[in-house]
């Protein structure tokens, strides 16, 4: 039987490092930024680049007010390193996420002692579809996964070495810097953690009070700077609007129903999702064990409390993904390592999902004509079909062959120009934004019937296009104004003494400047 080698530590964290930055970087930018937070980052990083101004964050030279300013930060210097693109938007955030897989083995051998479940666990965590996805995006949420992790290393590993207690308050100022009030979240998840585990520490390692007050020195001061400078607006806007609404509120209509992330969790985390009920009781049972206790406490508090915020969005979800990988991991190893009768059900389940991803490959296939993705639904359908015929044989090999088959599927997935799905909600962006941006002088302000205004939109083009209905829009067309119409909205309109400026992808640009 083929054994998984766990004999060179070393060895193990270069490759997981390996396989992650390929998955996270290959193709990363082959297809356009989507909206929101992916225009969003662009944009204001896009000002910054032009302003040189690293302290006071702006959209479109207005004061952008909604996030701190991390991740603005990293996106400027990759465009200072490598130019503005699609490619150079997404590393930072895609390089970071990454590094959150072998940190995440660091973890493990911290917590089970053994190097087995900590390899198993990460690559748990490496072929799991929302943080691939998501990690490769221009959005803060992979890479607080990684900072999150690296406070848990620092944490666990300073019970051995104090020196490295802080890491741990670095990690969740990096947290603050990243998104504000999520780090009270993930900072009283691991204080709920060391109250269960280890309450001495908190007296014994001064290092961790250190590494806090090391850690949010930075953030306070940049909050302080923006207070000072924006005054009642910045607290307004930034904590009240953007944070503390999200918790009471279904801020921008973002609801849902309470259980909202648990669908989430079934939707995107197949197949290992079909491991946790396993996993979970084995670590209920092991519930003295400090990475049980790690683990339970990571899954049950974080899911609470976001089920109890009143604004639900798909990515809130996030931060569960390394406890769920180290339960996941464990189970996986328990099972590895002695042979053992399996769950009929859980057979069945894997027969299930390869018959309907075949057929659904067919379906895929006449829908897209994408010929990597319909490969990629063959080698996930032939994935499960082996896994469960492996679990059949009651042979342990079943979870190399699953891992590997989902790595392979999520490479083909992500050199896909599927993998930002959202792009085919809307209009194409580019040809639009080309046609704005050659016929309009710069730091124009241009109004569009479009629904909606998309930061994606502006970025590419280096303009504001604000939408406006049509009454708006017709008072704007007896003033000197540059309008984005659709062909509809033109027809009505019945627009005189206009030039228009060209059309791209069903929109028309207009120039209502008289003479």
């Amino acid at each position: 039987m083929m054994k998984i080698n766990t004999k060179n530590n070393n060895i193990w964290f270069l490759i997981l490092l390996i396989l992650a930055l390929f998955l996270w970087l290959i193709n990363l930018g082959n297809v356009p930024l989507r909206d929101w937070d992916e225009g969003y980052y662009a944009k204001v990083s896009q000002d910054m680049f032009q302003s040189e101004n690293w302290l006071y964050l702006t959209y479109a030279d207005q004061p952008f007010l909604l996030k701190p300013p991390l991740i603005i930060w990293l996106i400027n210097i990759s465009y200072h390193l490598i130019g503005i693109s699609e490619f150079s938007t997404r590393f930072p955030c895609a390089l970071l996420t990454a590094l959150g897989v072998p940190l995440l083995y660091l973890v493990g051998k911290n917590i089970f002692y053994k190097p087995l479940p900590a390899i198993l666990s990460s690559l748990v965590y490496l072929t799991l579809l929302p943080i691939v996805r998501h990690g490769r995006l221009a959005m803060i949420d992979g890479m607080i996964n990684t900072f999150f992790i690296f406070s848990i290393f620092c944490l666990v590993k300073s019970k051995k070495y104090p020196l490295w207690g802080i890491g741990f308050g670095i990690g969740l100022g990096l947290i603050a810097l990243s998104k504000g009030i999520l780090v009270l979240a993930l900072g009283g998840i691991l204080g709920i953690y060391i109250l269960w585990d280890n309450p001495k520490i908190l007296l014994k390692n001064s290092l961790l009070w250190l590494g806090l007050l090391i850690g949010f020195l930075p953030v306070i001061s940049w909050y302080y700077l923006q207070i000072d400078y924006y005054g009642e607006q910045f607290i307004q806007v930034h904590f009240l609007q953007q944070n503390f609404d999200r918790l009471s509120t279904a801020v921008e209509g973002n609801s849902g129903s309470p259980w909202y992330y648990l669908l989430e969790l079934i939707k995107y985390s197949l197949p290992w999702l079909l491991f946790l009920p396993g996993s979970l009781i084995l670590a209920w049972k092991q519930r003295q064990r400090s990475w049980a206790k790690l683990v339970l406490t990571g899954l049950i508090v974080f899911l609470v409390v976001i089920t109890l915020m009143g604004t639900k969005l798909p990515w809130y979800i996030m931060p569960i993904y390394p406890f769920f990988a180290l339960s996941i991991g464990y189970y996986l190893f328990k099972l590895y390592e002695k042979e053992n009768y399996y769950p009929k059900w859980l057979i069945f389940s894997l027969f299930f999902l390869s018959a309907l991803i075949i057929i659904g490959s067919i379906y895929l296939w006449q829908e897209t004509k994408e010929l990597l993705l319909f490969i990629m639904s063959l080698v996930l359908g032939i994935t499960f079909l082996l896994t469960a015929k492996k679990l059949k044989d009651n042979s342990p090999q079943f979870i190399i062959i699953l891992m590997i088959g989902l790595y392979v599927s999520l490479s083909l997935f992500v050199m896909s120009k599927s993998w930002v799905w959202e792009l085919n909600e809307s209009f194409a962006v580019k040809p639009v934004a080309t046609l704005i941006r050659e016929n309009t002088p710069p730091n124009t302000i241009i109004y569009t019937s479009f629904d909606y205004s998309r930061p994606s939109l502006d970025f590419y083009s280096d303009r504001q296009i604000l939408a406006k209905d049509n009454t708006t829009l017709e008072t704007l067309a007896t003033t000197s104004s540059y309008l984005l119409l659709d062909e509809e909205a033109f027809d009505n309109l019945k627009l005189t003494n206009v030039k228009i400026l060209g059309e791209a992808d069903q929109f028309i640009l207009i120039s209502t400047n008289k003479p």
